[in-house]
């Protein structure tokens, strides 16, 4: 793995964006975006998914690093979850959550394999 010089390089964060993106667009329209509560609580969730990771990556520890992408990793969790909410009320099509989960499971999965490759580096106080 290359050397990352700014939490922007970062793939997963790159997705995270994406799919940030796309929860914004998806709880902008029809009845999605009357509900308040969920409309709110989704982009968060999103939005902390990609804030985690540069924040963590701003951290300039390993520690704090990994713990900050357990927390990106925990928030996409809660995203997912919460478009199985919206799915069944109506505010998003199964293609939706199809396309929309992907890619969220997709952030999951980097940012796993990120962390692993963090633990597995010999010094614990380098980035």
């Amino acid at each position: 793995m290359g050397t990352i010089s700014r939490f922007e390089e970062i793939e997963a964060w790159k997705n995270a964006r994406e799919l940030t993106k796309q929860i914004y667009q998806l709880s902008a329209i029809g009845a999605f975006s009357r509900d308040f509560g969920l409309k709110d609580q989704i982009r968060r969730a999103a939005v902390s998914i990609m804030s985690n990771i540069a924040e963590g990556f701003e951290s300039q520890t390993q520690a704090l690093f990994i713990k900050y992408l357990g927390v990106a990793k925990a928030s996409a969790g809660e995203l997912r979850s919460q478009l199985y909410v919206a799915l069944d009320l109506g505010y998003i099509s199964p293609e939706d959550l199809e396309n929309t989960i992907s890619l969220a499971e997709k952030v999951s999965r980097q940012i796993y394999r990120f962390v692993k490759y963090l633990q597995s580096q010999s010094d614990p106080k380098r980035i």
